[in-house]
């Protein structure tokens, strides 16, 4: 850590003005640990529901396997809109991460306990423990998620030009958990046992959640409960810590009600309850928005947050198919051997993160750079070229596939270069997306816009995982589909970019 430490002062003395302020790396080791809990887990969520019943697996097929990830990965980015509302209405962002936080670490050691036979010997009682651990972990990441993200935003003003770096210097946070998470979790999970691998992802979310509790004195009062602030206090008080435990229990008991309830109900009921959770969640976030949005230019900029999550969408669709089928193409169509070392599958996850940790720094300081020249470029056209250089990675992407039909096998270099071009998309999109939000948000709203902005993320998460079996019934190749979709998108936005810049109001 104390490299990364000097790699921030470093960054620093390059920006104009005062340093970042110190409650943002705080918030960056939180993230850090949180993010090597998910993307330990994720990295062996298909592996694990893949393999075969002798090796500890649950023997899941492609299709299955993809499905489960793409209703998890979905749910996990969905549930934010509701942490989100509870934050800003009744808890404050610090009390709604600490809830998050421990109940996610308790979803992790859910899925050790069933992924071995320690504590239960039926494949069915496992799958169903398994699936009650994966719910667990959505709950927690609802209330985790955008709370984190808009503390971060709070530290700045909206017009101060540290703020998109200080996103790219957080989002860095992000990805050297993502580094750290498959070379533990992945590699104890791959090549120890698979709920050693869990059990990692549940101790770095404990040491995410101490971490936070012990630096809160950087924070300068921000993320406090709403009642705290009415009464002056500067910290959580015994009450608020009894809040926290009975909204953990809470969220733990509701998984368990939930997944009673489906188990005694027909497909009918499911259906049902679907439609009318979705058309409900539709109809609360529109009553949240029209509430809380007040004039022409907070209501302009609440249409630009709501076009580009449409694109948002777009971008995740493919830049997802690292855990599903990018994880899929490494274990069964590259060639891992390197001299006699087999490299492990989970590996792979770490391109994107490793790139990330590389380039975020140069690209922080590539926007102040350009902001000082007045040539960086607004946020639609960062989208754009987010896109397009997306467009060429899945084109690569559809050479490597055509290459390893017929069972061969082609270097490991193919994933390699998508993975590095999609992240150099990735740090033109993401930080900056989170930026916007923050910036264009209505402030009674702020954590709620975060929420949908989150839940752009949850619609292309799931169709990265379900295009593949959408494409096949009309004899499409889901990679080229890719980069087409990309490109058509990265069009609209230049096009659209002029609009959407007069809807910002000054914001950049």
């Amino acid at each position: 850590m104390s490299d990364t430490t000097s790699q921030f002062e470093d960054l620093e003395k390059k920006t104009p003005g005062k340093g970042h302020p110190k409650g943002l790396y705080s918030l960056f080791f939180t993230e850090m640990w949180e993010r090597f809990s998910y993307y330990g887990m994720r990295a062996l969520l298909t592996l694990f529901l893949t393999a075969q019943l002798v090796t500890g697996g649950f023997g899941l097929d492609r299709a299955e396997s993809l499905s489960i990830y793409g209703i998890f990965t979905a749910l996990v980015y969905l549930t934010p809109i509701l942490g989100g509302w509870f934050s800003d209405k009744i808890l404050g962002q610090r009390k709604s991460i600490l809830i998050g936080g421990i109940t996610m670490a308790i979803g992790q050691f859910m899925l050790a306990a069933s992924a071995g036979e320690f504590f239960m010997q039926g494949l069915e009682e496992r799958k169903h423990f398994f699936y009650l651990g994966l719910g667990v972990l959505i709950l927690g990441n609802g209330f985790f998620k955008p709370n984190i993200s808009t503390i971060v935003g709070d530290l700045y003003d909206n017009d101060d030009p540290r703020k998109d770096g200080g996103f790219t210097i957080f989002y860095m946070g992000i990805n050297i958990g993502a580094f750290l998470s498959p070379f533990v979790a992945g590699t104890l999970g791959e090549k120890v046992g698979w709920p050693w691998g869990f059990v990692a992802a549940g101790v770095g979310m404990l040491i995410g959640v101490l971490w936070f509790h012990f630096r809160r004195n950087t924070l300068e009062g921000l993320g406090l409960p709403p009642k705290a602030i009415a009464e002056g206090r500067t910290d959580l008080n015994s009450k608020d810590w009894v809040d926290i435990l009975l909204y953990t229990l809470g969220n733990v008991a509701i998984v368990f009600g939930i997944m009673a309830f489906w188990g005694a109900t027909s497909d009918l009921i499911h259906s049902i309850v679907i439609w009318v959770f979705g058309i409900s969640g539709a109809l609360f976030i529109g009553m949240s928005i029209f509430k809380g949005t007040s004039g022409p230019t907070e209501w302009t900029r609440v249409f630009v947050i709501l076009i580009l999550a449409f694109f948002n969408i777009v971008f995740w669709a493919g830049f997802e198919q690292a855990g599903g089928t990018f994880n899929l193409f490494a274990e069964e169509n590259t060639n891992r051997m390197v001299g006699g070392f087999q490299i492990p599958t989970t590996w792979f996850q770490n391109v994107n993160p490793i790139a990330i940790v590389a380039m975020a720094p140069l690209f922080s300081i590539l926007w102040i750079k350009l902001a000082a020249k007045k040539l960086n470029p607004r946020t639609p056209v960062k989208f754009a070229m987010a896109m397009f250089i997306g467009a060429v990675a899945f084109y690569i992407m559809s050479i490597a596939a055509n290459n390893a039909k017929d069972g061969n096998l082609v270097s490991p270099m193919w994933l390699v270069v998508v993975y590095f071009l999609l992240t150099c998309g990735e740090l033109m999109l993401s930080p900056i997306g989170l930026s916007m939000v923050t910036k264009l948000s209505p402030h009674k709203i702020v954590s709620i816009m975060m929420g949908v902005w989150m839940a752009s993320f949850a619609l292309g998460n799931y169709l990265a995982a379900t295009l593949e079996q959408i494409l096949t019934k009309y004899d499409f190749e889901l990679y080229p589909f890719i980069a087409g979709l990309m490109v058509v998108s990265g069009v609209c936005l230049l096009l659209l970019s002029p609009l959407l810049n007069r809807f910002m109001k000054g914001i950049h």
